[in-house]
């Protein structure tokens, strides 16, 4: 058979965890025709010798917050160099979709959506077919959950409060039509306003709605001081309520009383899940987490930073944040804000540049006009625990990260520029946390089979030819949080619907990325 491209020769891992095996991989169009025995024998309008690399699936990111870097930059440069093929949007209560009537509506979800670090310059999308028009040509695939934050925001006309039953009842309608549409489920966002004002039978109502379609719950679970192991039984109690599949997002213990119990975390899915429950969760490889300054204020002040109480507000601030985990003001970087000469600063640092006490300060960066989307940085994490839950058999890797060109402002975590390589240097070939095969398995077949994705994740006659070809010897992440907008090594080749996107750490002309749809 002659193909469009001939991969000859790498060390192919399908993505199943299996022993990785010498093969040529024949494409036509955008589908894998054949994977045969290396002979070096077979025709193509193309071919690439990959006899000293290895060649997977493309990796797919299930948990990222790109809903509006893609539509300012179409190349997803920073995970396309990483090798990722698919990016999962509307995670953590945030997506683009759906869109109320009315200038209020609208400007209220464009707000919301500049706490994902930029937001969008103009709104005139409704749902997810104009929402996918507006995205244009892709070098990557997306998929894409729909934000419980943006569906209070479609359905309410104060979504920061109470829902009345009519209210919960406008989301799951609005939910309904998006997940009939092709969404592959629903997120939380239970630390971010306007999510964190629903109680638990608002978030199951939803969630009911997400199981009868077959789709995905994931959430950014209702993480609150001395309340890290409540906020995983309520995200596992929802789901055995309902029957909905869970993914919990991002994994990860922050409070620092809780460093290093990690299998007080892990027995609760273990339990859940030996009882029948679907449910797993996501992990990026690092110790420090990474979102919206505003996200650690307490909600009465998110609602309205510069109209807020400020002697109450500077006390409760004080008090710590998620309602009590202390300040560390020399753990919290600013990584990006209005004023670049702030980045790259802790919080104590710009203090003492300041004369303000550090409450101040977090207050005053969140009150500006758009304070909503200074960016933090926070070293809260323990490595012993980032291994143990990224070891765990229910763990993918998700980056939690946006795609993002390489070079640009600000210094956002690198894991928007390493995760996936990070993984496979580190934790493979360094560490010895994980064998390769399984690594790549936690990249590729396991997100795809919590999504929903027949055709990708596997390498197999039929499937989309989404690949990554890569150096096992060599592939690291390269980004570090003092510079983290740097291109990993070791990725020599990123492919989408069988077509060269990116070599050797370049991202090239095509655009062949889909917007997917469940069903």
């Amino acid at each position: 058979m002659h193909a469009d491209l001939l991969l000859h020769g790498a060390l192919v891992l399908d993505g199943t965890g299996a022993a990785p095996i010498r093969r040529d991989i024949a494409i036509v169009g955008d589908r894998i025709s054949e994977v045969r025995i290396s002979e070096g024998a077979h025709t193509a309008a193309d071919s690439i010798d990959l006899t000293a690399l290895v060649l997977a699936p493309g990796f797919i990111d299930i948990h990222t917050h790109s809903d509006v870097s893609l539509l300012h930059d179409s190349a997803g440069e920073s995970k396309v160099l990483q090798g990722v093929t698919t990016e999962v949007l509307g995670n953590c209560g945030f997506s683009a979709f759906p869109v109320g009537p009315g200038p209020r509506h609208v400007a209220n979800l464009t707000a919301h959506l500049g706490r994902l670090g930029d937001a969008p310059t103009e709104i005139g999308w409704t749902g997810l077919d104009a929402y996918g028009a507006a995205l244009g040509p892709l070098a990557l695939n997306v998929a894409t959950l729909v934000g419980h934050g943006a569906l209070r925001i479609a359905a309410m006309d104060d979504p920061y409060g109470p829902a009345t039953p009519q209210d919960v009842a406008a989301m799951a309608r609005l939910l309904d039509e998006a997940l009939a549409a092709g969404a592959y489920g629903m997120s939380t966002g239970l630390t971010h306003t306007p999510s964190s004002y629903a109680p638990a039978p608002e978030i199951e109502a939803l969630a009911a709605v997400a199981a009868r379609h077959g789709a995905l719950y994931a959430t950014h679970a209702r993480a609150v001081a001395g309340g890290e192991f409540a906020a995983v039984d309520e995200a596992l109690g929802a789901a055995g309520r309902t029957g909905v599949r869970l993914q919990y997002s991002h994994l990860a213990l922050n409070e620092p009383a809780n460093w290093g119990r990690h299998a007080d975390a892990l027995r609760r899915f273990e339990t859940a899940t030996a009882s029948g429950l679907d449910a797993g969760f996501d992990v990026y490889p690092y110790d420090a987490s990474s979102s919206a300054l505003i996200q650690y204020l307490p909600e009465w002040v998110q609602k309205d930073p510069a109209g807020a109480d400020r002697r109450r507000a500077l006390a409760a601030i004080g008090e710590g944040w998620y309602g009590g985990i202390p300040w560390h003001w020399d753990r919290v970087t600013i990584s990006d804000a209005a004023d670049p000469a702030l980045v790259g600063l802790t919080l104590g640092q710009i203090a003492d540049l300041w004369g303000r006490s550090p409450e101040e300060v977090v207050l005053d960066l969140c009150a500006a006009p758009d304070g909503g989307s200074a960016q933090a940085v926070l070293h809260y994490r323990r490595e012993e625990d980032v291994r143990a839950f990224l070891s765990h058999p229910l763990a993918v890797v998700g980056s939690d990260g946006n795609a993002v060109p390489v070079a640009g402002r600000g210094k956002p975590h690198p894991r928007s520029f390493g995760t996936f390589p990070r993984v496979l240097g580190r934790y493979v070939r360094e560490r010895g946390d994980l064998a390769l095969a399984d690594a790549v398995r936690r990249m590729t077949s396991a997100p795809a089979d919590r999504l929903g994705l027949a055709d990708r994740g596997r390498i197999r006659a039929g499937a989309v030819a989404d690949l990554v070809a890569f150096d096992p010897e060599t592939i690291s992440d390269r980004a570090t949080f003092t510079e983290p907008r740097q291109a990993p090594a070791g990725v020599a080749l990123t492919i989408v619907s069988g077509r060269v996107v990116a070599r050797d750490g370049k991202v090239g002309a095509e655009r062949p990325g889909k917007v997917l749809r469940r069903g």
